[in-house]
């Protein structure tokens, strides 16, 4: 399986907008719905990657408890989903009904927000502060799917922990890796392999 480190979007970027559907709820979500969030984490995000499967579990838990101390979460899955059905809509929505997601699983259909973010793998995450500049951009922790390494979250948590105590975000950051962002034909980035 070929794998592919995400860009390491600026520290300091703003969130960049978006308005998608829930494919759980069929509602429109939005960057200004998380307006009261004291921090906002958005991770790109699919239902076949083995990456996102090895630390799906994790990651909803650390989801969970990081909601009650004023961070937010926006799953966002921007894989094409006519050449790769498993991550369609109405299996998204199956995925986050069986695995309990407490945050909006998104989806990008025009690939425009992936884009935006300059999301290259699954998972992608940037965690973002209460203005809604980039603090974070990295890996959720050291383990690999094939690598015997427990996942912890490790890295995610000091970012989180350090943002919502008030202090300053290690710049120390290691890219995330998983499987590329499926892009349709002909609608990869410039800057994207």
């Amino acid at each position: 399986m070929a794998v592919t480190p995400s860009t390491m979007l600026d520290l300091g970027t703003s969130a960049p907008a978006f308005a998608l559907p829930d494919a759980v709820t069929d509602r429109i979500v939005s960057l200004d719905d998380f307006g009261d969030a004291e921090a906002l984490l958005v991770v790109f995000w699919c239902n076949h990657c083995p990456y996102v499967r090895h630390i799906e579990d994790a990651f909803v838990e650390f989801a969970r408890e990081y909601a009650s101390r004023g961070l937010a979460v926006a799953a966002i899955q921007s894989n094409d989903a006519e050449a790769y059905p498993q991550d369609a809509p109405p299996a998204m929505r199956e995925r986050a009904n069986e695995q309990g997601y407490p945050f909006p699983y998104l989806f990008d259909e025009t690939q425009d927000v992936a884009k935006a973010y300059r999301a290259a793998c699954t998972p992608d995450l940037f965690l973002f502060d209460g203005d809604r500049d980039l603090v974070y951009r990295g890996q959720f922790d050291g383990s690999r799917p094939s690598g015997g390494t427990p996942v912890t979250g490790a890295d995610l948590r000091a970012a989180a922990d350090a943002l919502l105590a008030g202090e300053p975000v290690s710049d120390d950051q290691v890219p995330s890796v998983g499987c590329n962002i499926k892009w349709k034909r002909g609608n990869a980035p410039e800057w994207f392999g």
